[in-house]
């Protein structure tokens, strides 16, 4: 196939990576197996993850802090919140990485750069679903039964995807020039997880700067797990409104970012 060249700084030329699928399924395969490649737990690591994350929060943020869950018991609250930000922090950390850690590839031969931070993001659906087999378990305990407002899970899930791959397009592409992203990105995860609404509610923030809230991107996600898994009450429309047009703002940036500085990686990395 012939290789063009860059176009118009915001023509994405998205359809021109319908050719190459196949290539994306292979990184998300290859993803995979290297995830789980010499490893004592394996998948269990899916699992054992966000249990004793919860666990710790439950400790210290539902029976020390005695932080308001919504009237839910605290154990199920967190977990809810970290199915989507355990989704998005993996996502996020190994996207950022992924150009510089194929950069034999990435010097060597053409294809979609673009597929290297995507399939990073994708193969971590496979963690999610096993983390999520739990929710079901820990519903059963407490009670509480699937609604219609489930229906809305795949567009909540999607929304995460996005978001991880928004901010993954910059960071990999940053991380190509300056390799100080490899020490900044642990502690921005760590520094997201602070202001996401994932151990606390959003309801401790007053109503009319909930919208706010919804600048981080994760925020109007995680409260749109809470309201679709446990039925929240809390008005979180504002705020996920604002979540999903954060989204859509970083995700065409960084689309136009990736696609204006690809050209470039293989004489940089």
């Amino acid at each position: 196939m012939m290789v063009l060249p860059p176009g118009k700084w915001w023509n994405l030329r998205l359809a021109d990576l319908w050719p190459y699928r196949e290539l994306l399924y292979f990184f998300i395969w290859r993803e995979l197996k290297v995830r789980y490649k010499q490893t004592v737990l394996g998948v269990f690591w899916a699992i054992l993850q966000p249990l004793l994350i919860m666990v710790v929060f439950s400790v210290i943020f539902g029976n020390f802090a005695k932080l308001p869950s919504d009237g839910f018991p605290y154990p199920i609250f967190a977990y809810v919140g970290l199915l989507p930000w355990q989704l998005f922090a993996r996502a996020l950390s190994d996207a950022s990485q992924s150009l510089v850690s194929n950069q034999h590839m990435v010097s060597k031969i053409y294809f979609p750069r673009i597929f290297l931070p995507t399939s990073s993001v994708l193969a971590g659906l496979v963690d999610f679903s096993i983390a999520f087999v739990i929710l079901f378990g820990m519903m059963a305990v407490y009670g509480i039964a699937p609604t219609w407002r489930w229906l809305a899970l795949p567009l909540l899930i999607l929304a995460a995807l996005l978001s991880a791959i928004a901010v993954g397009l910059w960071l990999s592409a940053i991380n190509v020039k300056y390799r100080d992203i490899k020490y900044i990105t642990p502690f921005l995860v760590q520094m997201w997880l602070y202001a996401t609404p994932v151990a606390y509610s959003s309801a401790l923030f007053p109503e009319k700067y909930r919208p706010l809230l919804g600048l981080n991107p994760m925020a109007g996600v995680v409260d749109g797990f809470r309201w679709a898994l446990l039925g929240q009450e809390v008005n979180s429309s504002p705020l996920i409104l604002v979540s999903l047009v954060t989204i859509a703002v970083l995700l065409i940036g960084g689309l136009i970012y990736f696609q204006n500085t690809e050209q470039t990686f293989a004489d940089v990395i």
